[in-house]
């Protein structure tokens, strides 16, 4: 059965995302600084089809996940920052543009039905409207054996590590205090840990973790 692994950058003082998210700053107030060390990696520049970037560790942490995930689930904020029926949503086709840049299944929780939008370069949202435990489920039909990546954001998370069925978690910590915003954590508890790696980089460190019960 496909693992199902949390994956996303947090700042030193917890946060996925910074205060305030917006249709212009989807990611909040100082929310993009927890991302420079990924902007700046060379393997994130080539699957979003640029040239350049750095090689190193954070280049290879970023190539081990796009290696290994299959799919992905993320919620509906992460997909357009909107919320209610799609004929309001100012982003229904997703923040990316045509040729998104996961190249695989990408499973969007959602309270509104739509009919799957298949993209560019090997990616199709589909809609979920019936819970976790069901985008879990077509997730994994759709990853063919390899990793489901929980994409964010932090609501999304929690609710998948207080139903238990979370396998990995990986945060990568950025030296950056947000002071408020969105918690990765907020109001979880229970799952026990088990450190598995830790890969230090000038830019962030990289914290890997089994849930193991």
């Amino acid at each position: 059965m496909s693992h199902l692994t949390i994956d996303l950058s947090m700042s030193l003082d917890g946060y996925v995302a910074g205060p305030d998210p917006s249709q212009e700053d989807p990611l909040g107030a100082g929310g993009e600084r927890l991302h420079e060390w990924a902007f700046a990696a060379q393997s994130w520049q080539e699957k979003h089809g640029h040239e350049g970037g750095e090689p190193g560790p954070d280049a290879d942490v970023i190539q081990e996940r796009l290696d290994a995930t299959g799919a992905s689930i993320m919620g509906r904020k992460m997909y357009s920052g909107g919320s209610g029926g799609w004929d309001d949503d100012r982003n229904p086709r997703g923040w990316w543009g045509d040729n998104p840049p996961f190249g695989h299944p990408v499973f969007v929780l959602t309270h509104h039905a739509r009919e799957p939008l298949e993209m560019e370069g090997g990616t199709t949202f589909t809609f979920v409207t019936d819970g976790i435990e069901s985008a879990l489920a077509h997730a994994r039909a759709a990853a063919d054996g390899k990793e489901v990546h929980i994409a964010g954001g932090a609501e999304v998370a929690q609710q998948y590590l207080r139903a238990g069925l979370v396998d990995t978690l990986q945060v990568h910590v950025a030296p950056v205090l947000l002071g408020s915003g969105a918690r990765l954590l907020e109001g979880v508890s229970g799952p026990a840990l088990e450190i598995d790696r830790v890969v230090a980089s000038p830019t962030v460190t990289h914290l890997r973790y089994r849930v193991t019960s």
